[in-house]
Order: structure tokens, then sequence, then C-alpha cells
């Protein structure tokens, strides 16, 4: 578990096709704090160390591997070279619940519509698919690229799902949404509560 707070930002060093896509990722933590098989979420998806270090420099990275269907299921521009994710080690219990419940799961891949300046803030709307639609409401909580964020208003346009948030200048500068552009693709988490209460509506409308 998660609760969509970024602790830090990592850089894909590496990526070897194996079977699966095995990724080497730099990063500012003590790699000793962190155990093999440990879950770190890479922007917004959960992945399992499988291999760590730290260099002569005193550097640290940590290796993960990313299957075929967490590839197809997430942003495509992700997986590459000098991409930077935000990272976030899993959740302690009694440590403080800063976001929301983030389980590391991607449910769907949103694009970006729009950016402009509100205040010190930045307003981006997002674009998704009519799926993924029943499941983000206004002032509830999403996941874009592993950041909790609280959703703004939510439009129905036709086949698509238009929702904004409002990223304040920490949350722009710490994490990898200051880098958003318009068009670009982003990974989307429903919030969990959404999820487990659109499984519910489904089977009760079948029995």
């Amino acid at each position: 578990m998660f609760t969509g707070i970024v602790t830090d930002i990592g850089t894909i060093r590496s990526i070897e096709k194996r079977g699966d896509l095995r990724l080497v990722i730099d990063c500012d933590y003590e790699i000793e704090t962190i155990a093999l098989g440990a879950s770190i979420a890479c922007s917004g998806v959960c992945l399992t160390v499988v291999d760590k270090g730290r260099e002569a420099d005193g550097s640290c990275w940590f290796a993960v591997d990313a299957s075929t269907e967490t590839v197809s299921c997430t942003a495509g521009h992700m997986w590459q070279q000098g991409q930077k994710l935000n990272l976030e080690r899993a959740l302690k219990l009694g440590e403080e619940l800063g976001g929301h419940i983030v389980t590391g799961h991607v449910d769907g891949v949103a694009r970006v519509n729009s950016i402009a300046e509100e205040g010190d803030s930045r307003r981006v709307s997002f674009m998704v698919k009519a799926d993924l639609a029943p499941f983000i409401a206004a002032k509830g909580s999403a996941t874009i690229n592993g950041v909790s964020l609280t959703v703004n208003e939510v439009q129905d346009l036709g086949e698509d799902t238009q929702f904004t948030v409002n990223l304040i200048p920490h949350t722009w500068s710490v994490t990898t949404l200051g880098d958003l552009r318009e068009g670009q693709e982003v990974n989307v988490e429903i919030d969990v509560l959404a999820r487990y209460l659109g499984r519910l509506k489904e089977r009760f409308t079948m029995i």
C-alpha cells in the first residue's frame, strides 16, 4: 500500500529486454534500508525490487522487472532510458497517511488536455475513456503518475470524460508533474473505494 505522496524522483539508468523489462533506476534512497522483494511505486506502478547497489561515488540504484502486461497498461513513454519517475516506498503501519490509500495498480491511461496557471498553482485537465469515467468524482481522489490529487471538476463529453486538478507549487516542483505537456499520457489509479463500489454495483445488477 502507498499514499500517493512522492518521496523521491528516480531516473531510469538502463533498460534490458529479457522475458520482461529489467529496469535499473537511480535514486536518492539509502539503499541499505531497502530489502530485496520490497515494493516501490514508480510513477504509480507497484514494482518489486529484484536487485540494488551503491556505486563507488555513493550513488544508489535499484532494479525492477516490468511485465508485458504492466507495460501495455501504462503510459507508453514511461519505459525509456532517462525517464524520470515519481518514487514512493511502501507505507509502514504507524506512518502518517498524507494522501489516500493507493495500491500501485494502474487502472488506465489519461491524456493531458490543458495546463493553465491559476494564481500560483496550475490547473490541469485530463481526458479519460468512458470505462474509467464512473469512478472519477468531483472532490474525490485520483492518483496521477503516483501522486495523490483531489479532483476539482468532472465533465462527461460524449465518449470521453474530462476531469481537472489543481497542482500547488510544491507538487509542481517536487514531482515529475512539473514536466507535464499537453497531449502527454499519464498513469491513472482510481480511488480504491470507488473500485469496490463499482464491483458491488455490477454484482447486484446481475442478481
